[in-house]
């Protein structure tokens, strides 16, 4: 897998550690919540931010300003991102408190703190209900808005084809299709797969 940054240099990402890939531009949620459940929901995004920090231990123990800086621009970049996905009015409960849905939002916000250029979302409404979902197609849509690629794997297909400019269809690990939302709605050999040899 290769990364290219606007205007940069392409970041190959094989065979790198987790964090390095992080740093390097990619950042995922996972099919099974992977919280910090015992911490806040704000220290769960400033989590993220963590790869785009400066400040070593030298600094964390003499606290210069050059330290306390970056530590509000820390703070205020993940009020911001609690905002965004509205759980700025949580900030301060224990992550493991928040309904399911709101974990998944948390989830996408601790990704965000760390200013990927490809975000990958694993399965987000897996054991959502309708609201909840509604609420997720709304938050990737205006993430989708600013201009931030979005690599979905998702089997709502309610969610895939309300958000999706281009959708690849795998049946049992291979490709049998990709195009546009309606060019899937249409493909045959989707319609066998997913719904059934007769339907159309």
């Amino acid at each position: 897998l290769v990364l290219t940054p606007p205007g940069g240099e392409p970041r190959r990402l094989n065979d790198l550690k987790p964090n390095r890939i992080t740093e390097q531009g990619l950042a995922r949620t996972f099919q099974n919540i992977r919280l910090f459940k015992s911490m806040t929901v704000l220290d769960n995004a400033m989590i993220g931010r963590h790869c785009r920090t400066r400040t070593g231990i030298l600094g964390a123990v003499c606290r210069g300003p050059r330290t306390r800086r970056e530590e509000q621009e820390i703070v205020g970049t993940s009020l911001a991102l609690l905002e965004r996905t509205g759980l700025a009015d949580q900030a301060d409960e224990v992550a493991a408190s928040l309904p399911y849905g709101a974990q998944r939002r948390l989830e996408i916000a601790r990704a965000l703190a760390t200013e990927p250029l490809l975000l990958l979302l694993d399965e987000p409404a897996a054991g959502m209900n309708p609201q909840e979902t509604a609420e997720l197609i709304e938050l990737i849509i205006a993430i989708r808005a600013d201009g931030l690629s979005i690599l979905l794997i998702e089997h709502d297909m309610k969610l895939v084809m309300n958000i999706s400019d281009r959708i690849y269809v795998m049946e049992y690990g291979k490709e049998i299709a990709q195009g546009t939302p309606q060019q899937i709605k249409e493909n045959p050999k989707v319609i066998e797969a997913y719904l059934g040899e007769e339907a159309h």
